[in-house]
């Protein structure tokens, strides 16, 4: 019965100090977890801002090159109105 009890009471300490361990490390993984959050909300907020930014590049890229092929074009234009003089 003495066996059985001491058996019985190192059972116990070890499991309220496997608790309290454990314990503290879900609250660690808890706060690891909410600072990735915010880190992925944050990746996520300037994903957004760098594919605005690219949209609106590659529009800026098309009207610059529409103005230089209507640039060409009027230069052809007069290049070809002087070779007729």
């Amino acid at each position: 019965m003495k066996k059985l009890m001491k058996i019985s009471m190192i059972a116990l300490a070890a499991s309220l100090m496997v608790g309290c361990a454990t314990n503290s490390d879900i609250e660690n993984l808890q706060t690891q977890i909410d600072g990735l959050k915010t880190s992925v909300a944050q990746a996520s907020s300037d994903a957004a801002s760098a594919n605005a930014a690219a949209t609106a590049a590659a529009a800026d890229a098309r009207t610059a090159a529409q103005a230089a092929q209507d640039t060409n074009s009027k230069l052809d234009n007069m290049f070809k109105k002087s070779m007729m003089k």
